[in-house]
């Protein structure tokens, strides 16, 4: 019977600068992927606002991390891509503000670490969420990739497959293998496009930030919310049987 395992998958992506540095890969997962930003970034006087596109900023203060400071972060590069179907140079203006915000340790180094992820105001990564969500109907997004990541029991595996950031081989064995970046992701929105494609989040060396991403508490709200209407269905249920 055939089986898929990822101790069966075969890698080939390409070497790419990292968010966080080399880690032994989760239990579940033999290894993982993703990417980067590059060095480049686009700077606005390249571009004109419609006039359905209001360009906006927030104060972001990362009080928690001992070497951040506050600063005024500016969303207006990342809503231009988004607004003019531009996935591919909005995903890596995703990046790069990841790094901004995640404090001045991770603007020096040129990376996220995981553990960094806390110093990010959940105001900002909420802003982030908001215009993919705002600019793809609502199927690109963190706050959608935390729901499917709910939806498969936080099961990676399951989770890359769902939104297609691994692909199914044509072997007689079922197995499966990462996309190569950047040329086999899917950087325009159709409906072939799988819902949480993007934006894109690396995972080269382990899942550690992507959870830490999708467990932030910016989108901690809505499982909360769920866990509330869960207890009382269960409630209601509970006292139709007892009065019976």
């Amino acid at each position: 019977m055939a089986t898929h395992t990822l101790h069966s998958i075969h890698h080939s992506l390409p070497k790419r600068q990292l968010y966080e540095p080399p880690q032994p890969p989760p239990s579940n997962l033999s290894s993982s992927c993703f990417l980067k930003p590059n060095n480049s970034t686009s700077s606005l006087s390249h571009y004109s606002l419609s006039s359905t596109t209001t360009p906006f900023s927030f104060s972001s203060t990362t009080s928690l991390s001992p070497s951040s400071t506050s600063e005024t972060v500016s969303f207006d590069t990342l809503q231009i891509h988004l607004s003019t179907r531009n996935f591919r140079e909005a995903d890596e203006e995703t990046r790069r503000l990841l790094i901004v915000l995640a404090g001045d340790a991770a603007q020096k180094r040129g990376y996220v670490f995981f553990s960094e992820v806390q110093f990010i105001s959940a105001s900002d990564l909420k802003a982030i969420d908001s215009l993919w969500r705002q600019y793809s109907d609502n199927r690109f997004g963190y706050s959608v990739q935390k729901r499917i990541f709910e939806k498969v029991n936080k099961d990676f595996t399951r989770f890359f497959l769902k939104v297609g950031w691994m692909k199914k081989l044509d072997t007689e064995i079922e197995q499966f293998n990462y996309r190569s970046f950047p040329s086999e992701f899917m950087w325009e929105l159709n409906d072939d496009t799988p819902e949480g494609h993007l934006p894109l989040t690396n995972a080269l060396r382990g899942t550690q930030l992507l959870n830490n991403i999708l467990n932030h508490p910016a989108f901690m709200a809505n499982e909360k919310k769920k866990k509330q209407t869960k207890l009382v269905k269960i409630t209601k249920k509970v006292t139709r049987i007892m009065e019976g």
